[in-house]
């Protein structure tokens, strides 16, 4: 007989029938804000997938403080939550601008927050046949699907220790950043030496003094009146256990 017509039309819906039934994740917005108390990971809240976020320095992590003396900071204008996936889109983006616009060893890049709050979902199913299947909400309470950082106003997010020279760059790389999170952030200029809490003037009178005792990246200041114990007198400089008056 004479041969039948083709219906595209078919093949196309039963190819693509499968699509539909895949579900996507759902969009940050219904996480963004914090409505609940705080959820961590415990033995009692078990299966909680691994945050997408596993490296929180970048960069010269284990140069000495005196390296890097400028400090820039993202920090947070918004009550919020961010994701592990937005923290790791906002390191990646600011390390990659770092490296290729002021080299991989002039800069250390340091995430301030950690994703420890655990996200649930209460997953409906939207396929034929569902309403039978289904609870609504009964055993409303969700399974695990993500973790996210709590963060408050004024909380440091990103930190970007340097050289002088390179503040242009630090500052457009957490410019970059920022476009990965969600809400208002502010790029603030550190007044401090590097991540230490003493601002620069004060470390270099303290430096001339020899009272700082490096430590990593951070330092000790040394107390001028007290007793020392023996730990302390090992890790001072010579010059100041020398005698007024005697040469070393």
């Amino acid at each position: 007989g004479p041969p039948q017509p083709t219906r595209p039309w078919r093949t196309l819906r039963s190819r693509d029938a499968p699509r539909q039934s895949a579900m996507g994740r759902r969009p940050f917005k219904c996480y963004r804000y914090q409505k609940n108390k705080p959820y961590p990971k415990s033995r009692f809240n078990r299966g909680v997938p691994d945050p997408k976020i596993r490296i929180y320095d970048a960069g010269k992590k284990k140069y000495p403080v005196d390296v890097f003396p400028f400090a820039a900071h993202m920090v947070s204008v918004e009550k919020e939550q961010l994701s592990s996936e937005a923290l790791e889109a906002a390191r990646v983006a600011c390390n990659k601008y770092m490296v290729k616009n002021a080299g991989k060893e002039a800069f250390h890049l340091r995430i301030r927050v950690h994703p420890w709050h655990v996200l649930r979902i209460n997953k409906m199913l939207s396929c034929a046949g569902a309403d039978r299947l289904q609870t609504g909400m009964r055993g409303a309470f969700g399974k695990t699907y993500g973790t996210v950082a709590r963060v408050e106003i004024g909380q440091i997010l990103l930190s970007v220790r340097a050289r002088d020279v390179h503040k242009p760059q630090v500052l457009e790389a957490l410019r970059r950043a920022k476009y990965k999170f969600p809400g208002r952030q502010r790029l603030c200029v550190s007044d401090n030496w590097g991540f230490t809490k003493l601002p620069r003037a004060r470390y270099e009178t303290l430096k001339e003094e020899g009272r700082l005792v490096k430590d990593g990246i951070n330092v000790k200041v040394l107390a001028p009146k007290g007793r020392l114990d023996s730990r302390t007198l090992s890790k001072l400089p010579m010059s100041m256990l020398t005698p007024e008056g005697e040469e070393a």
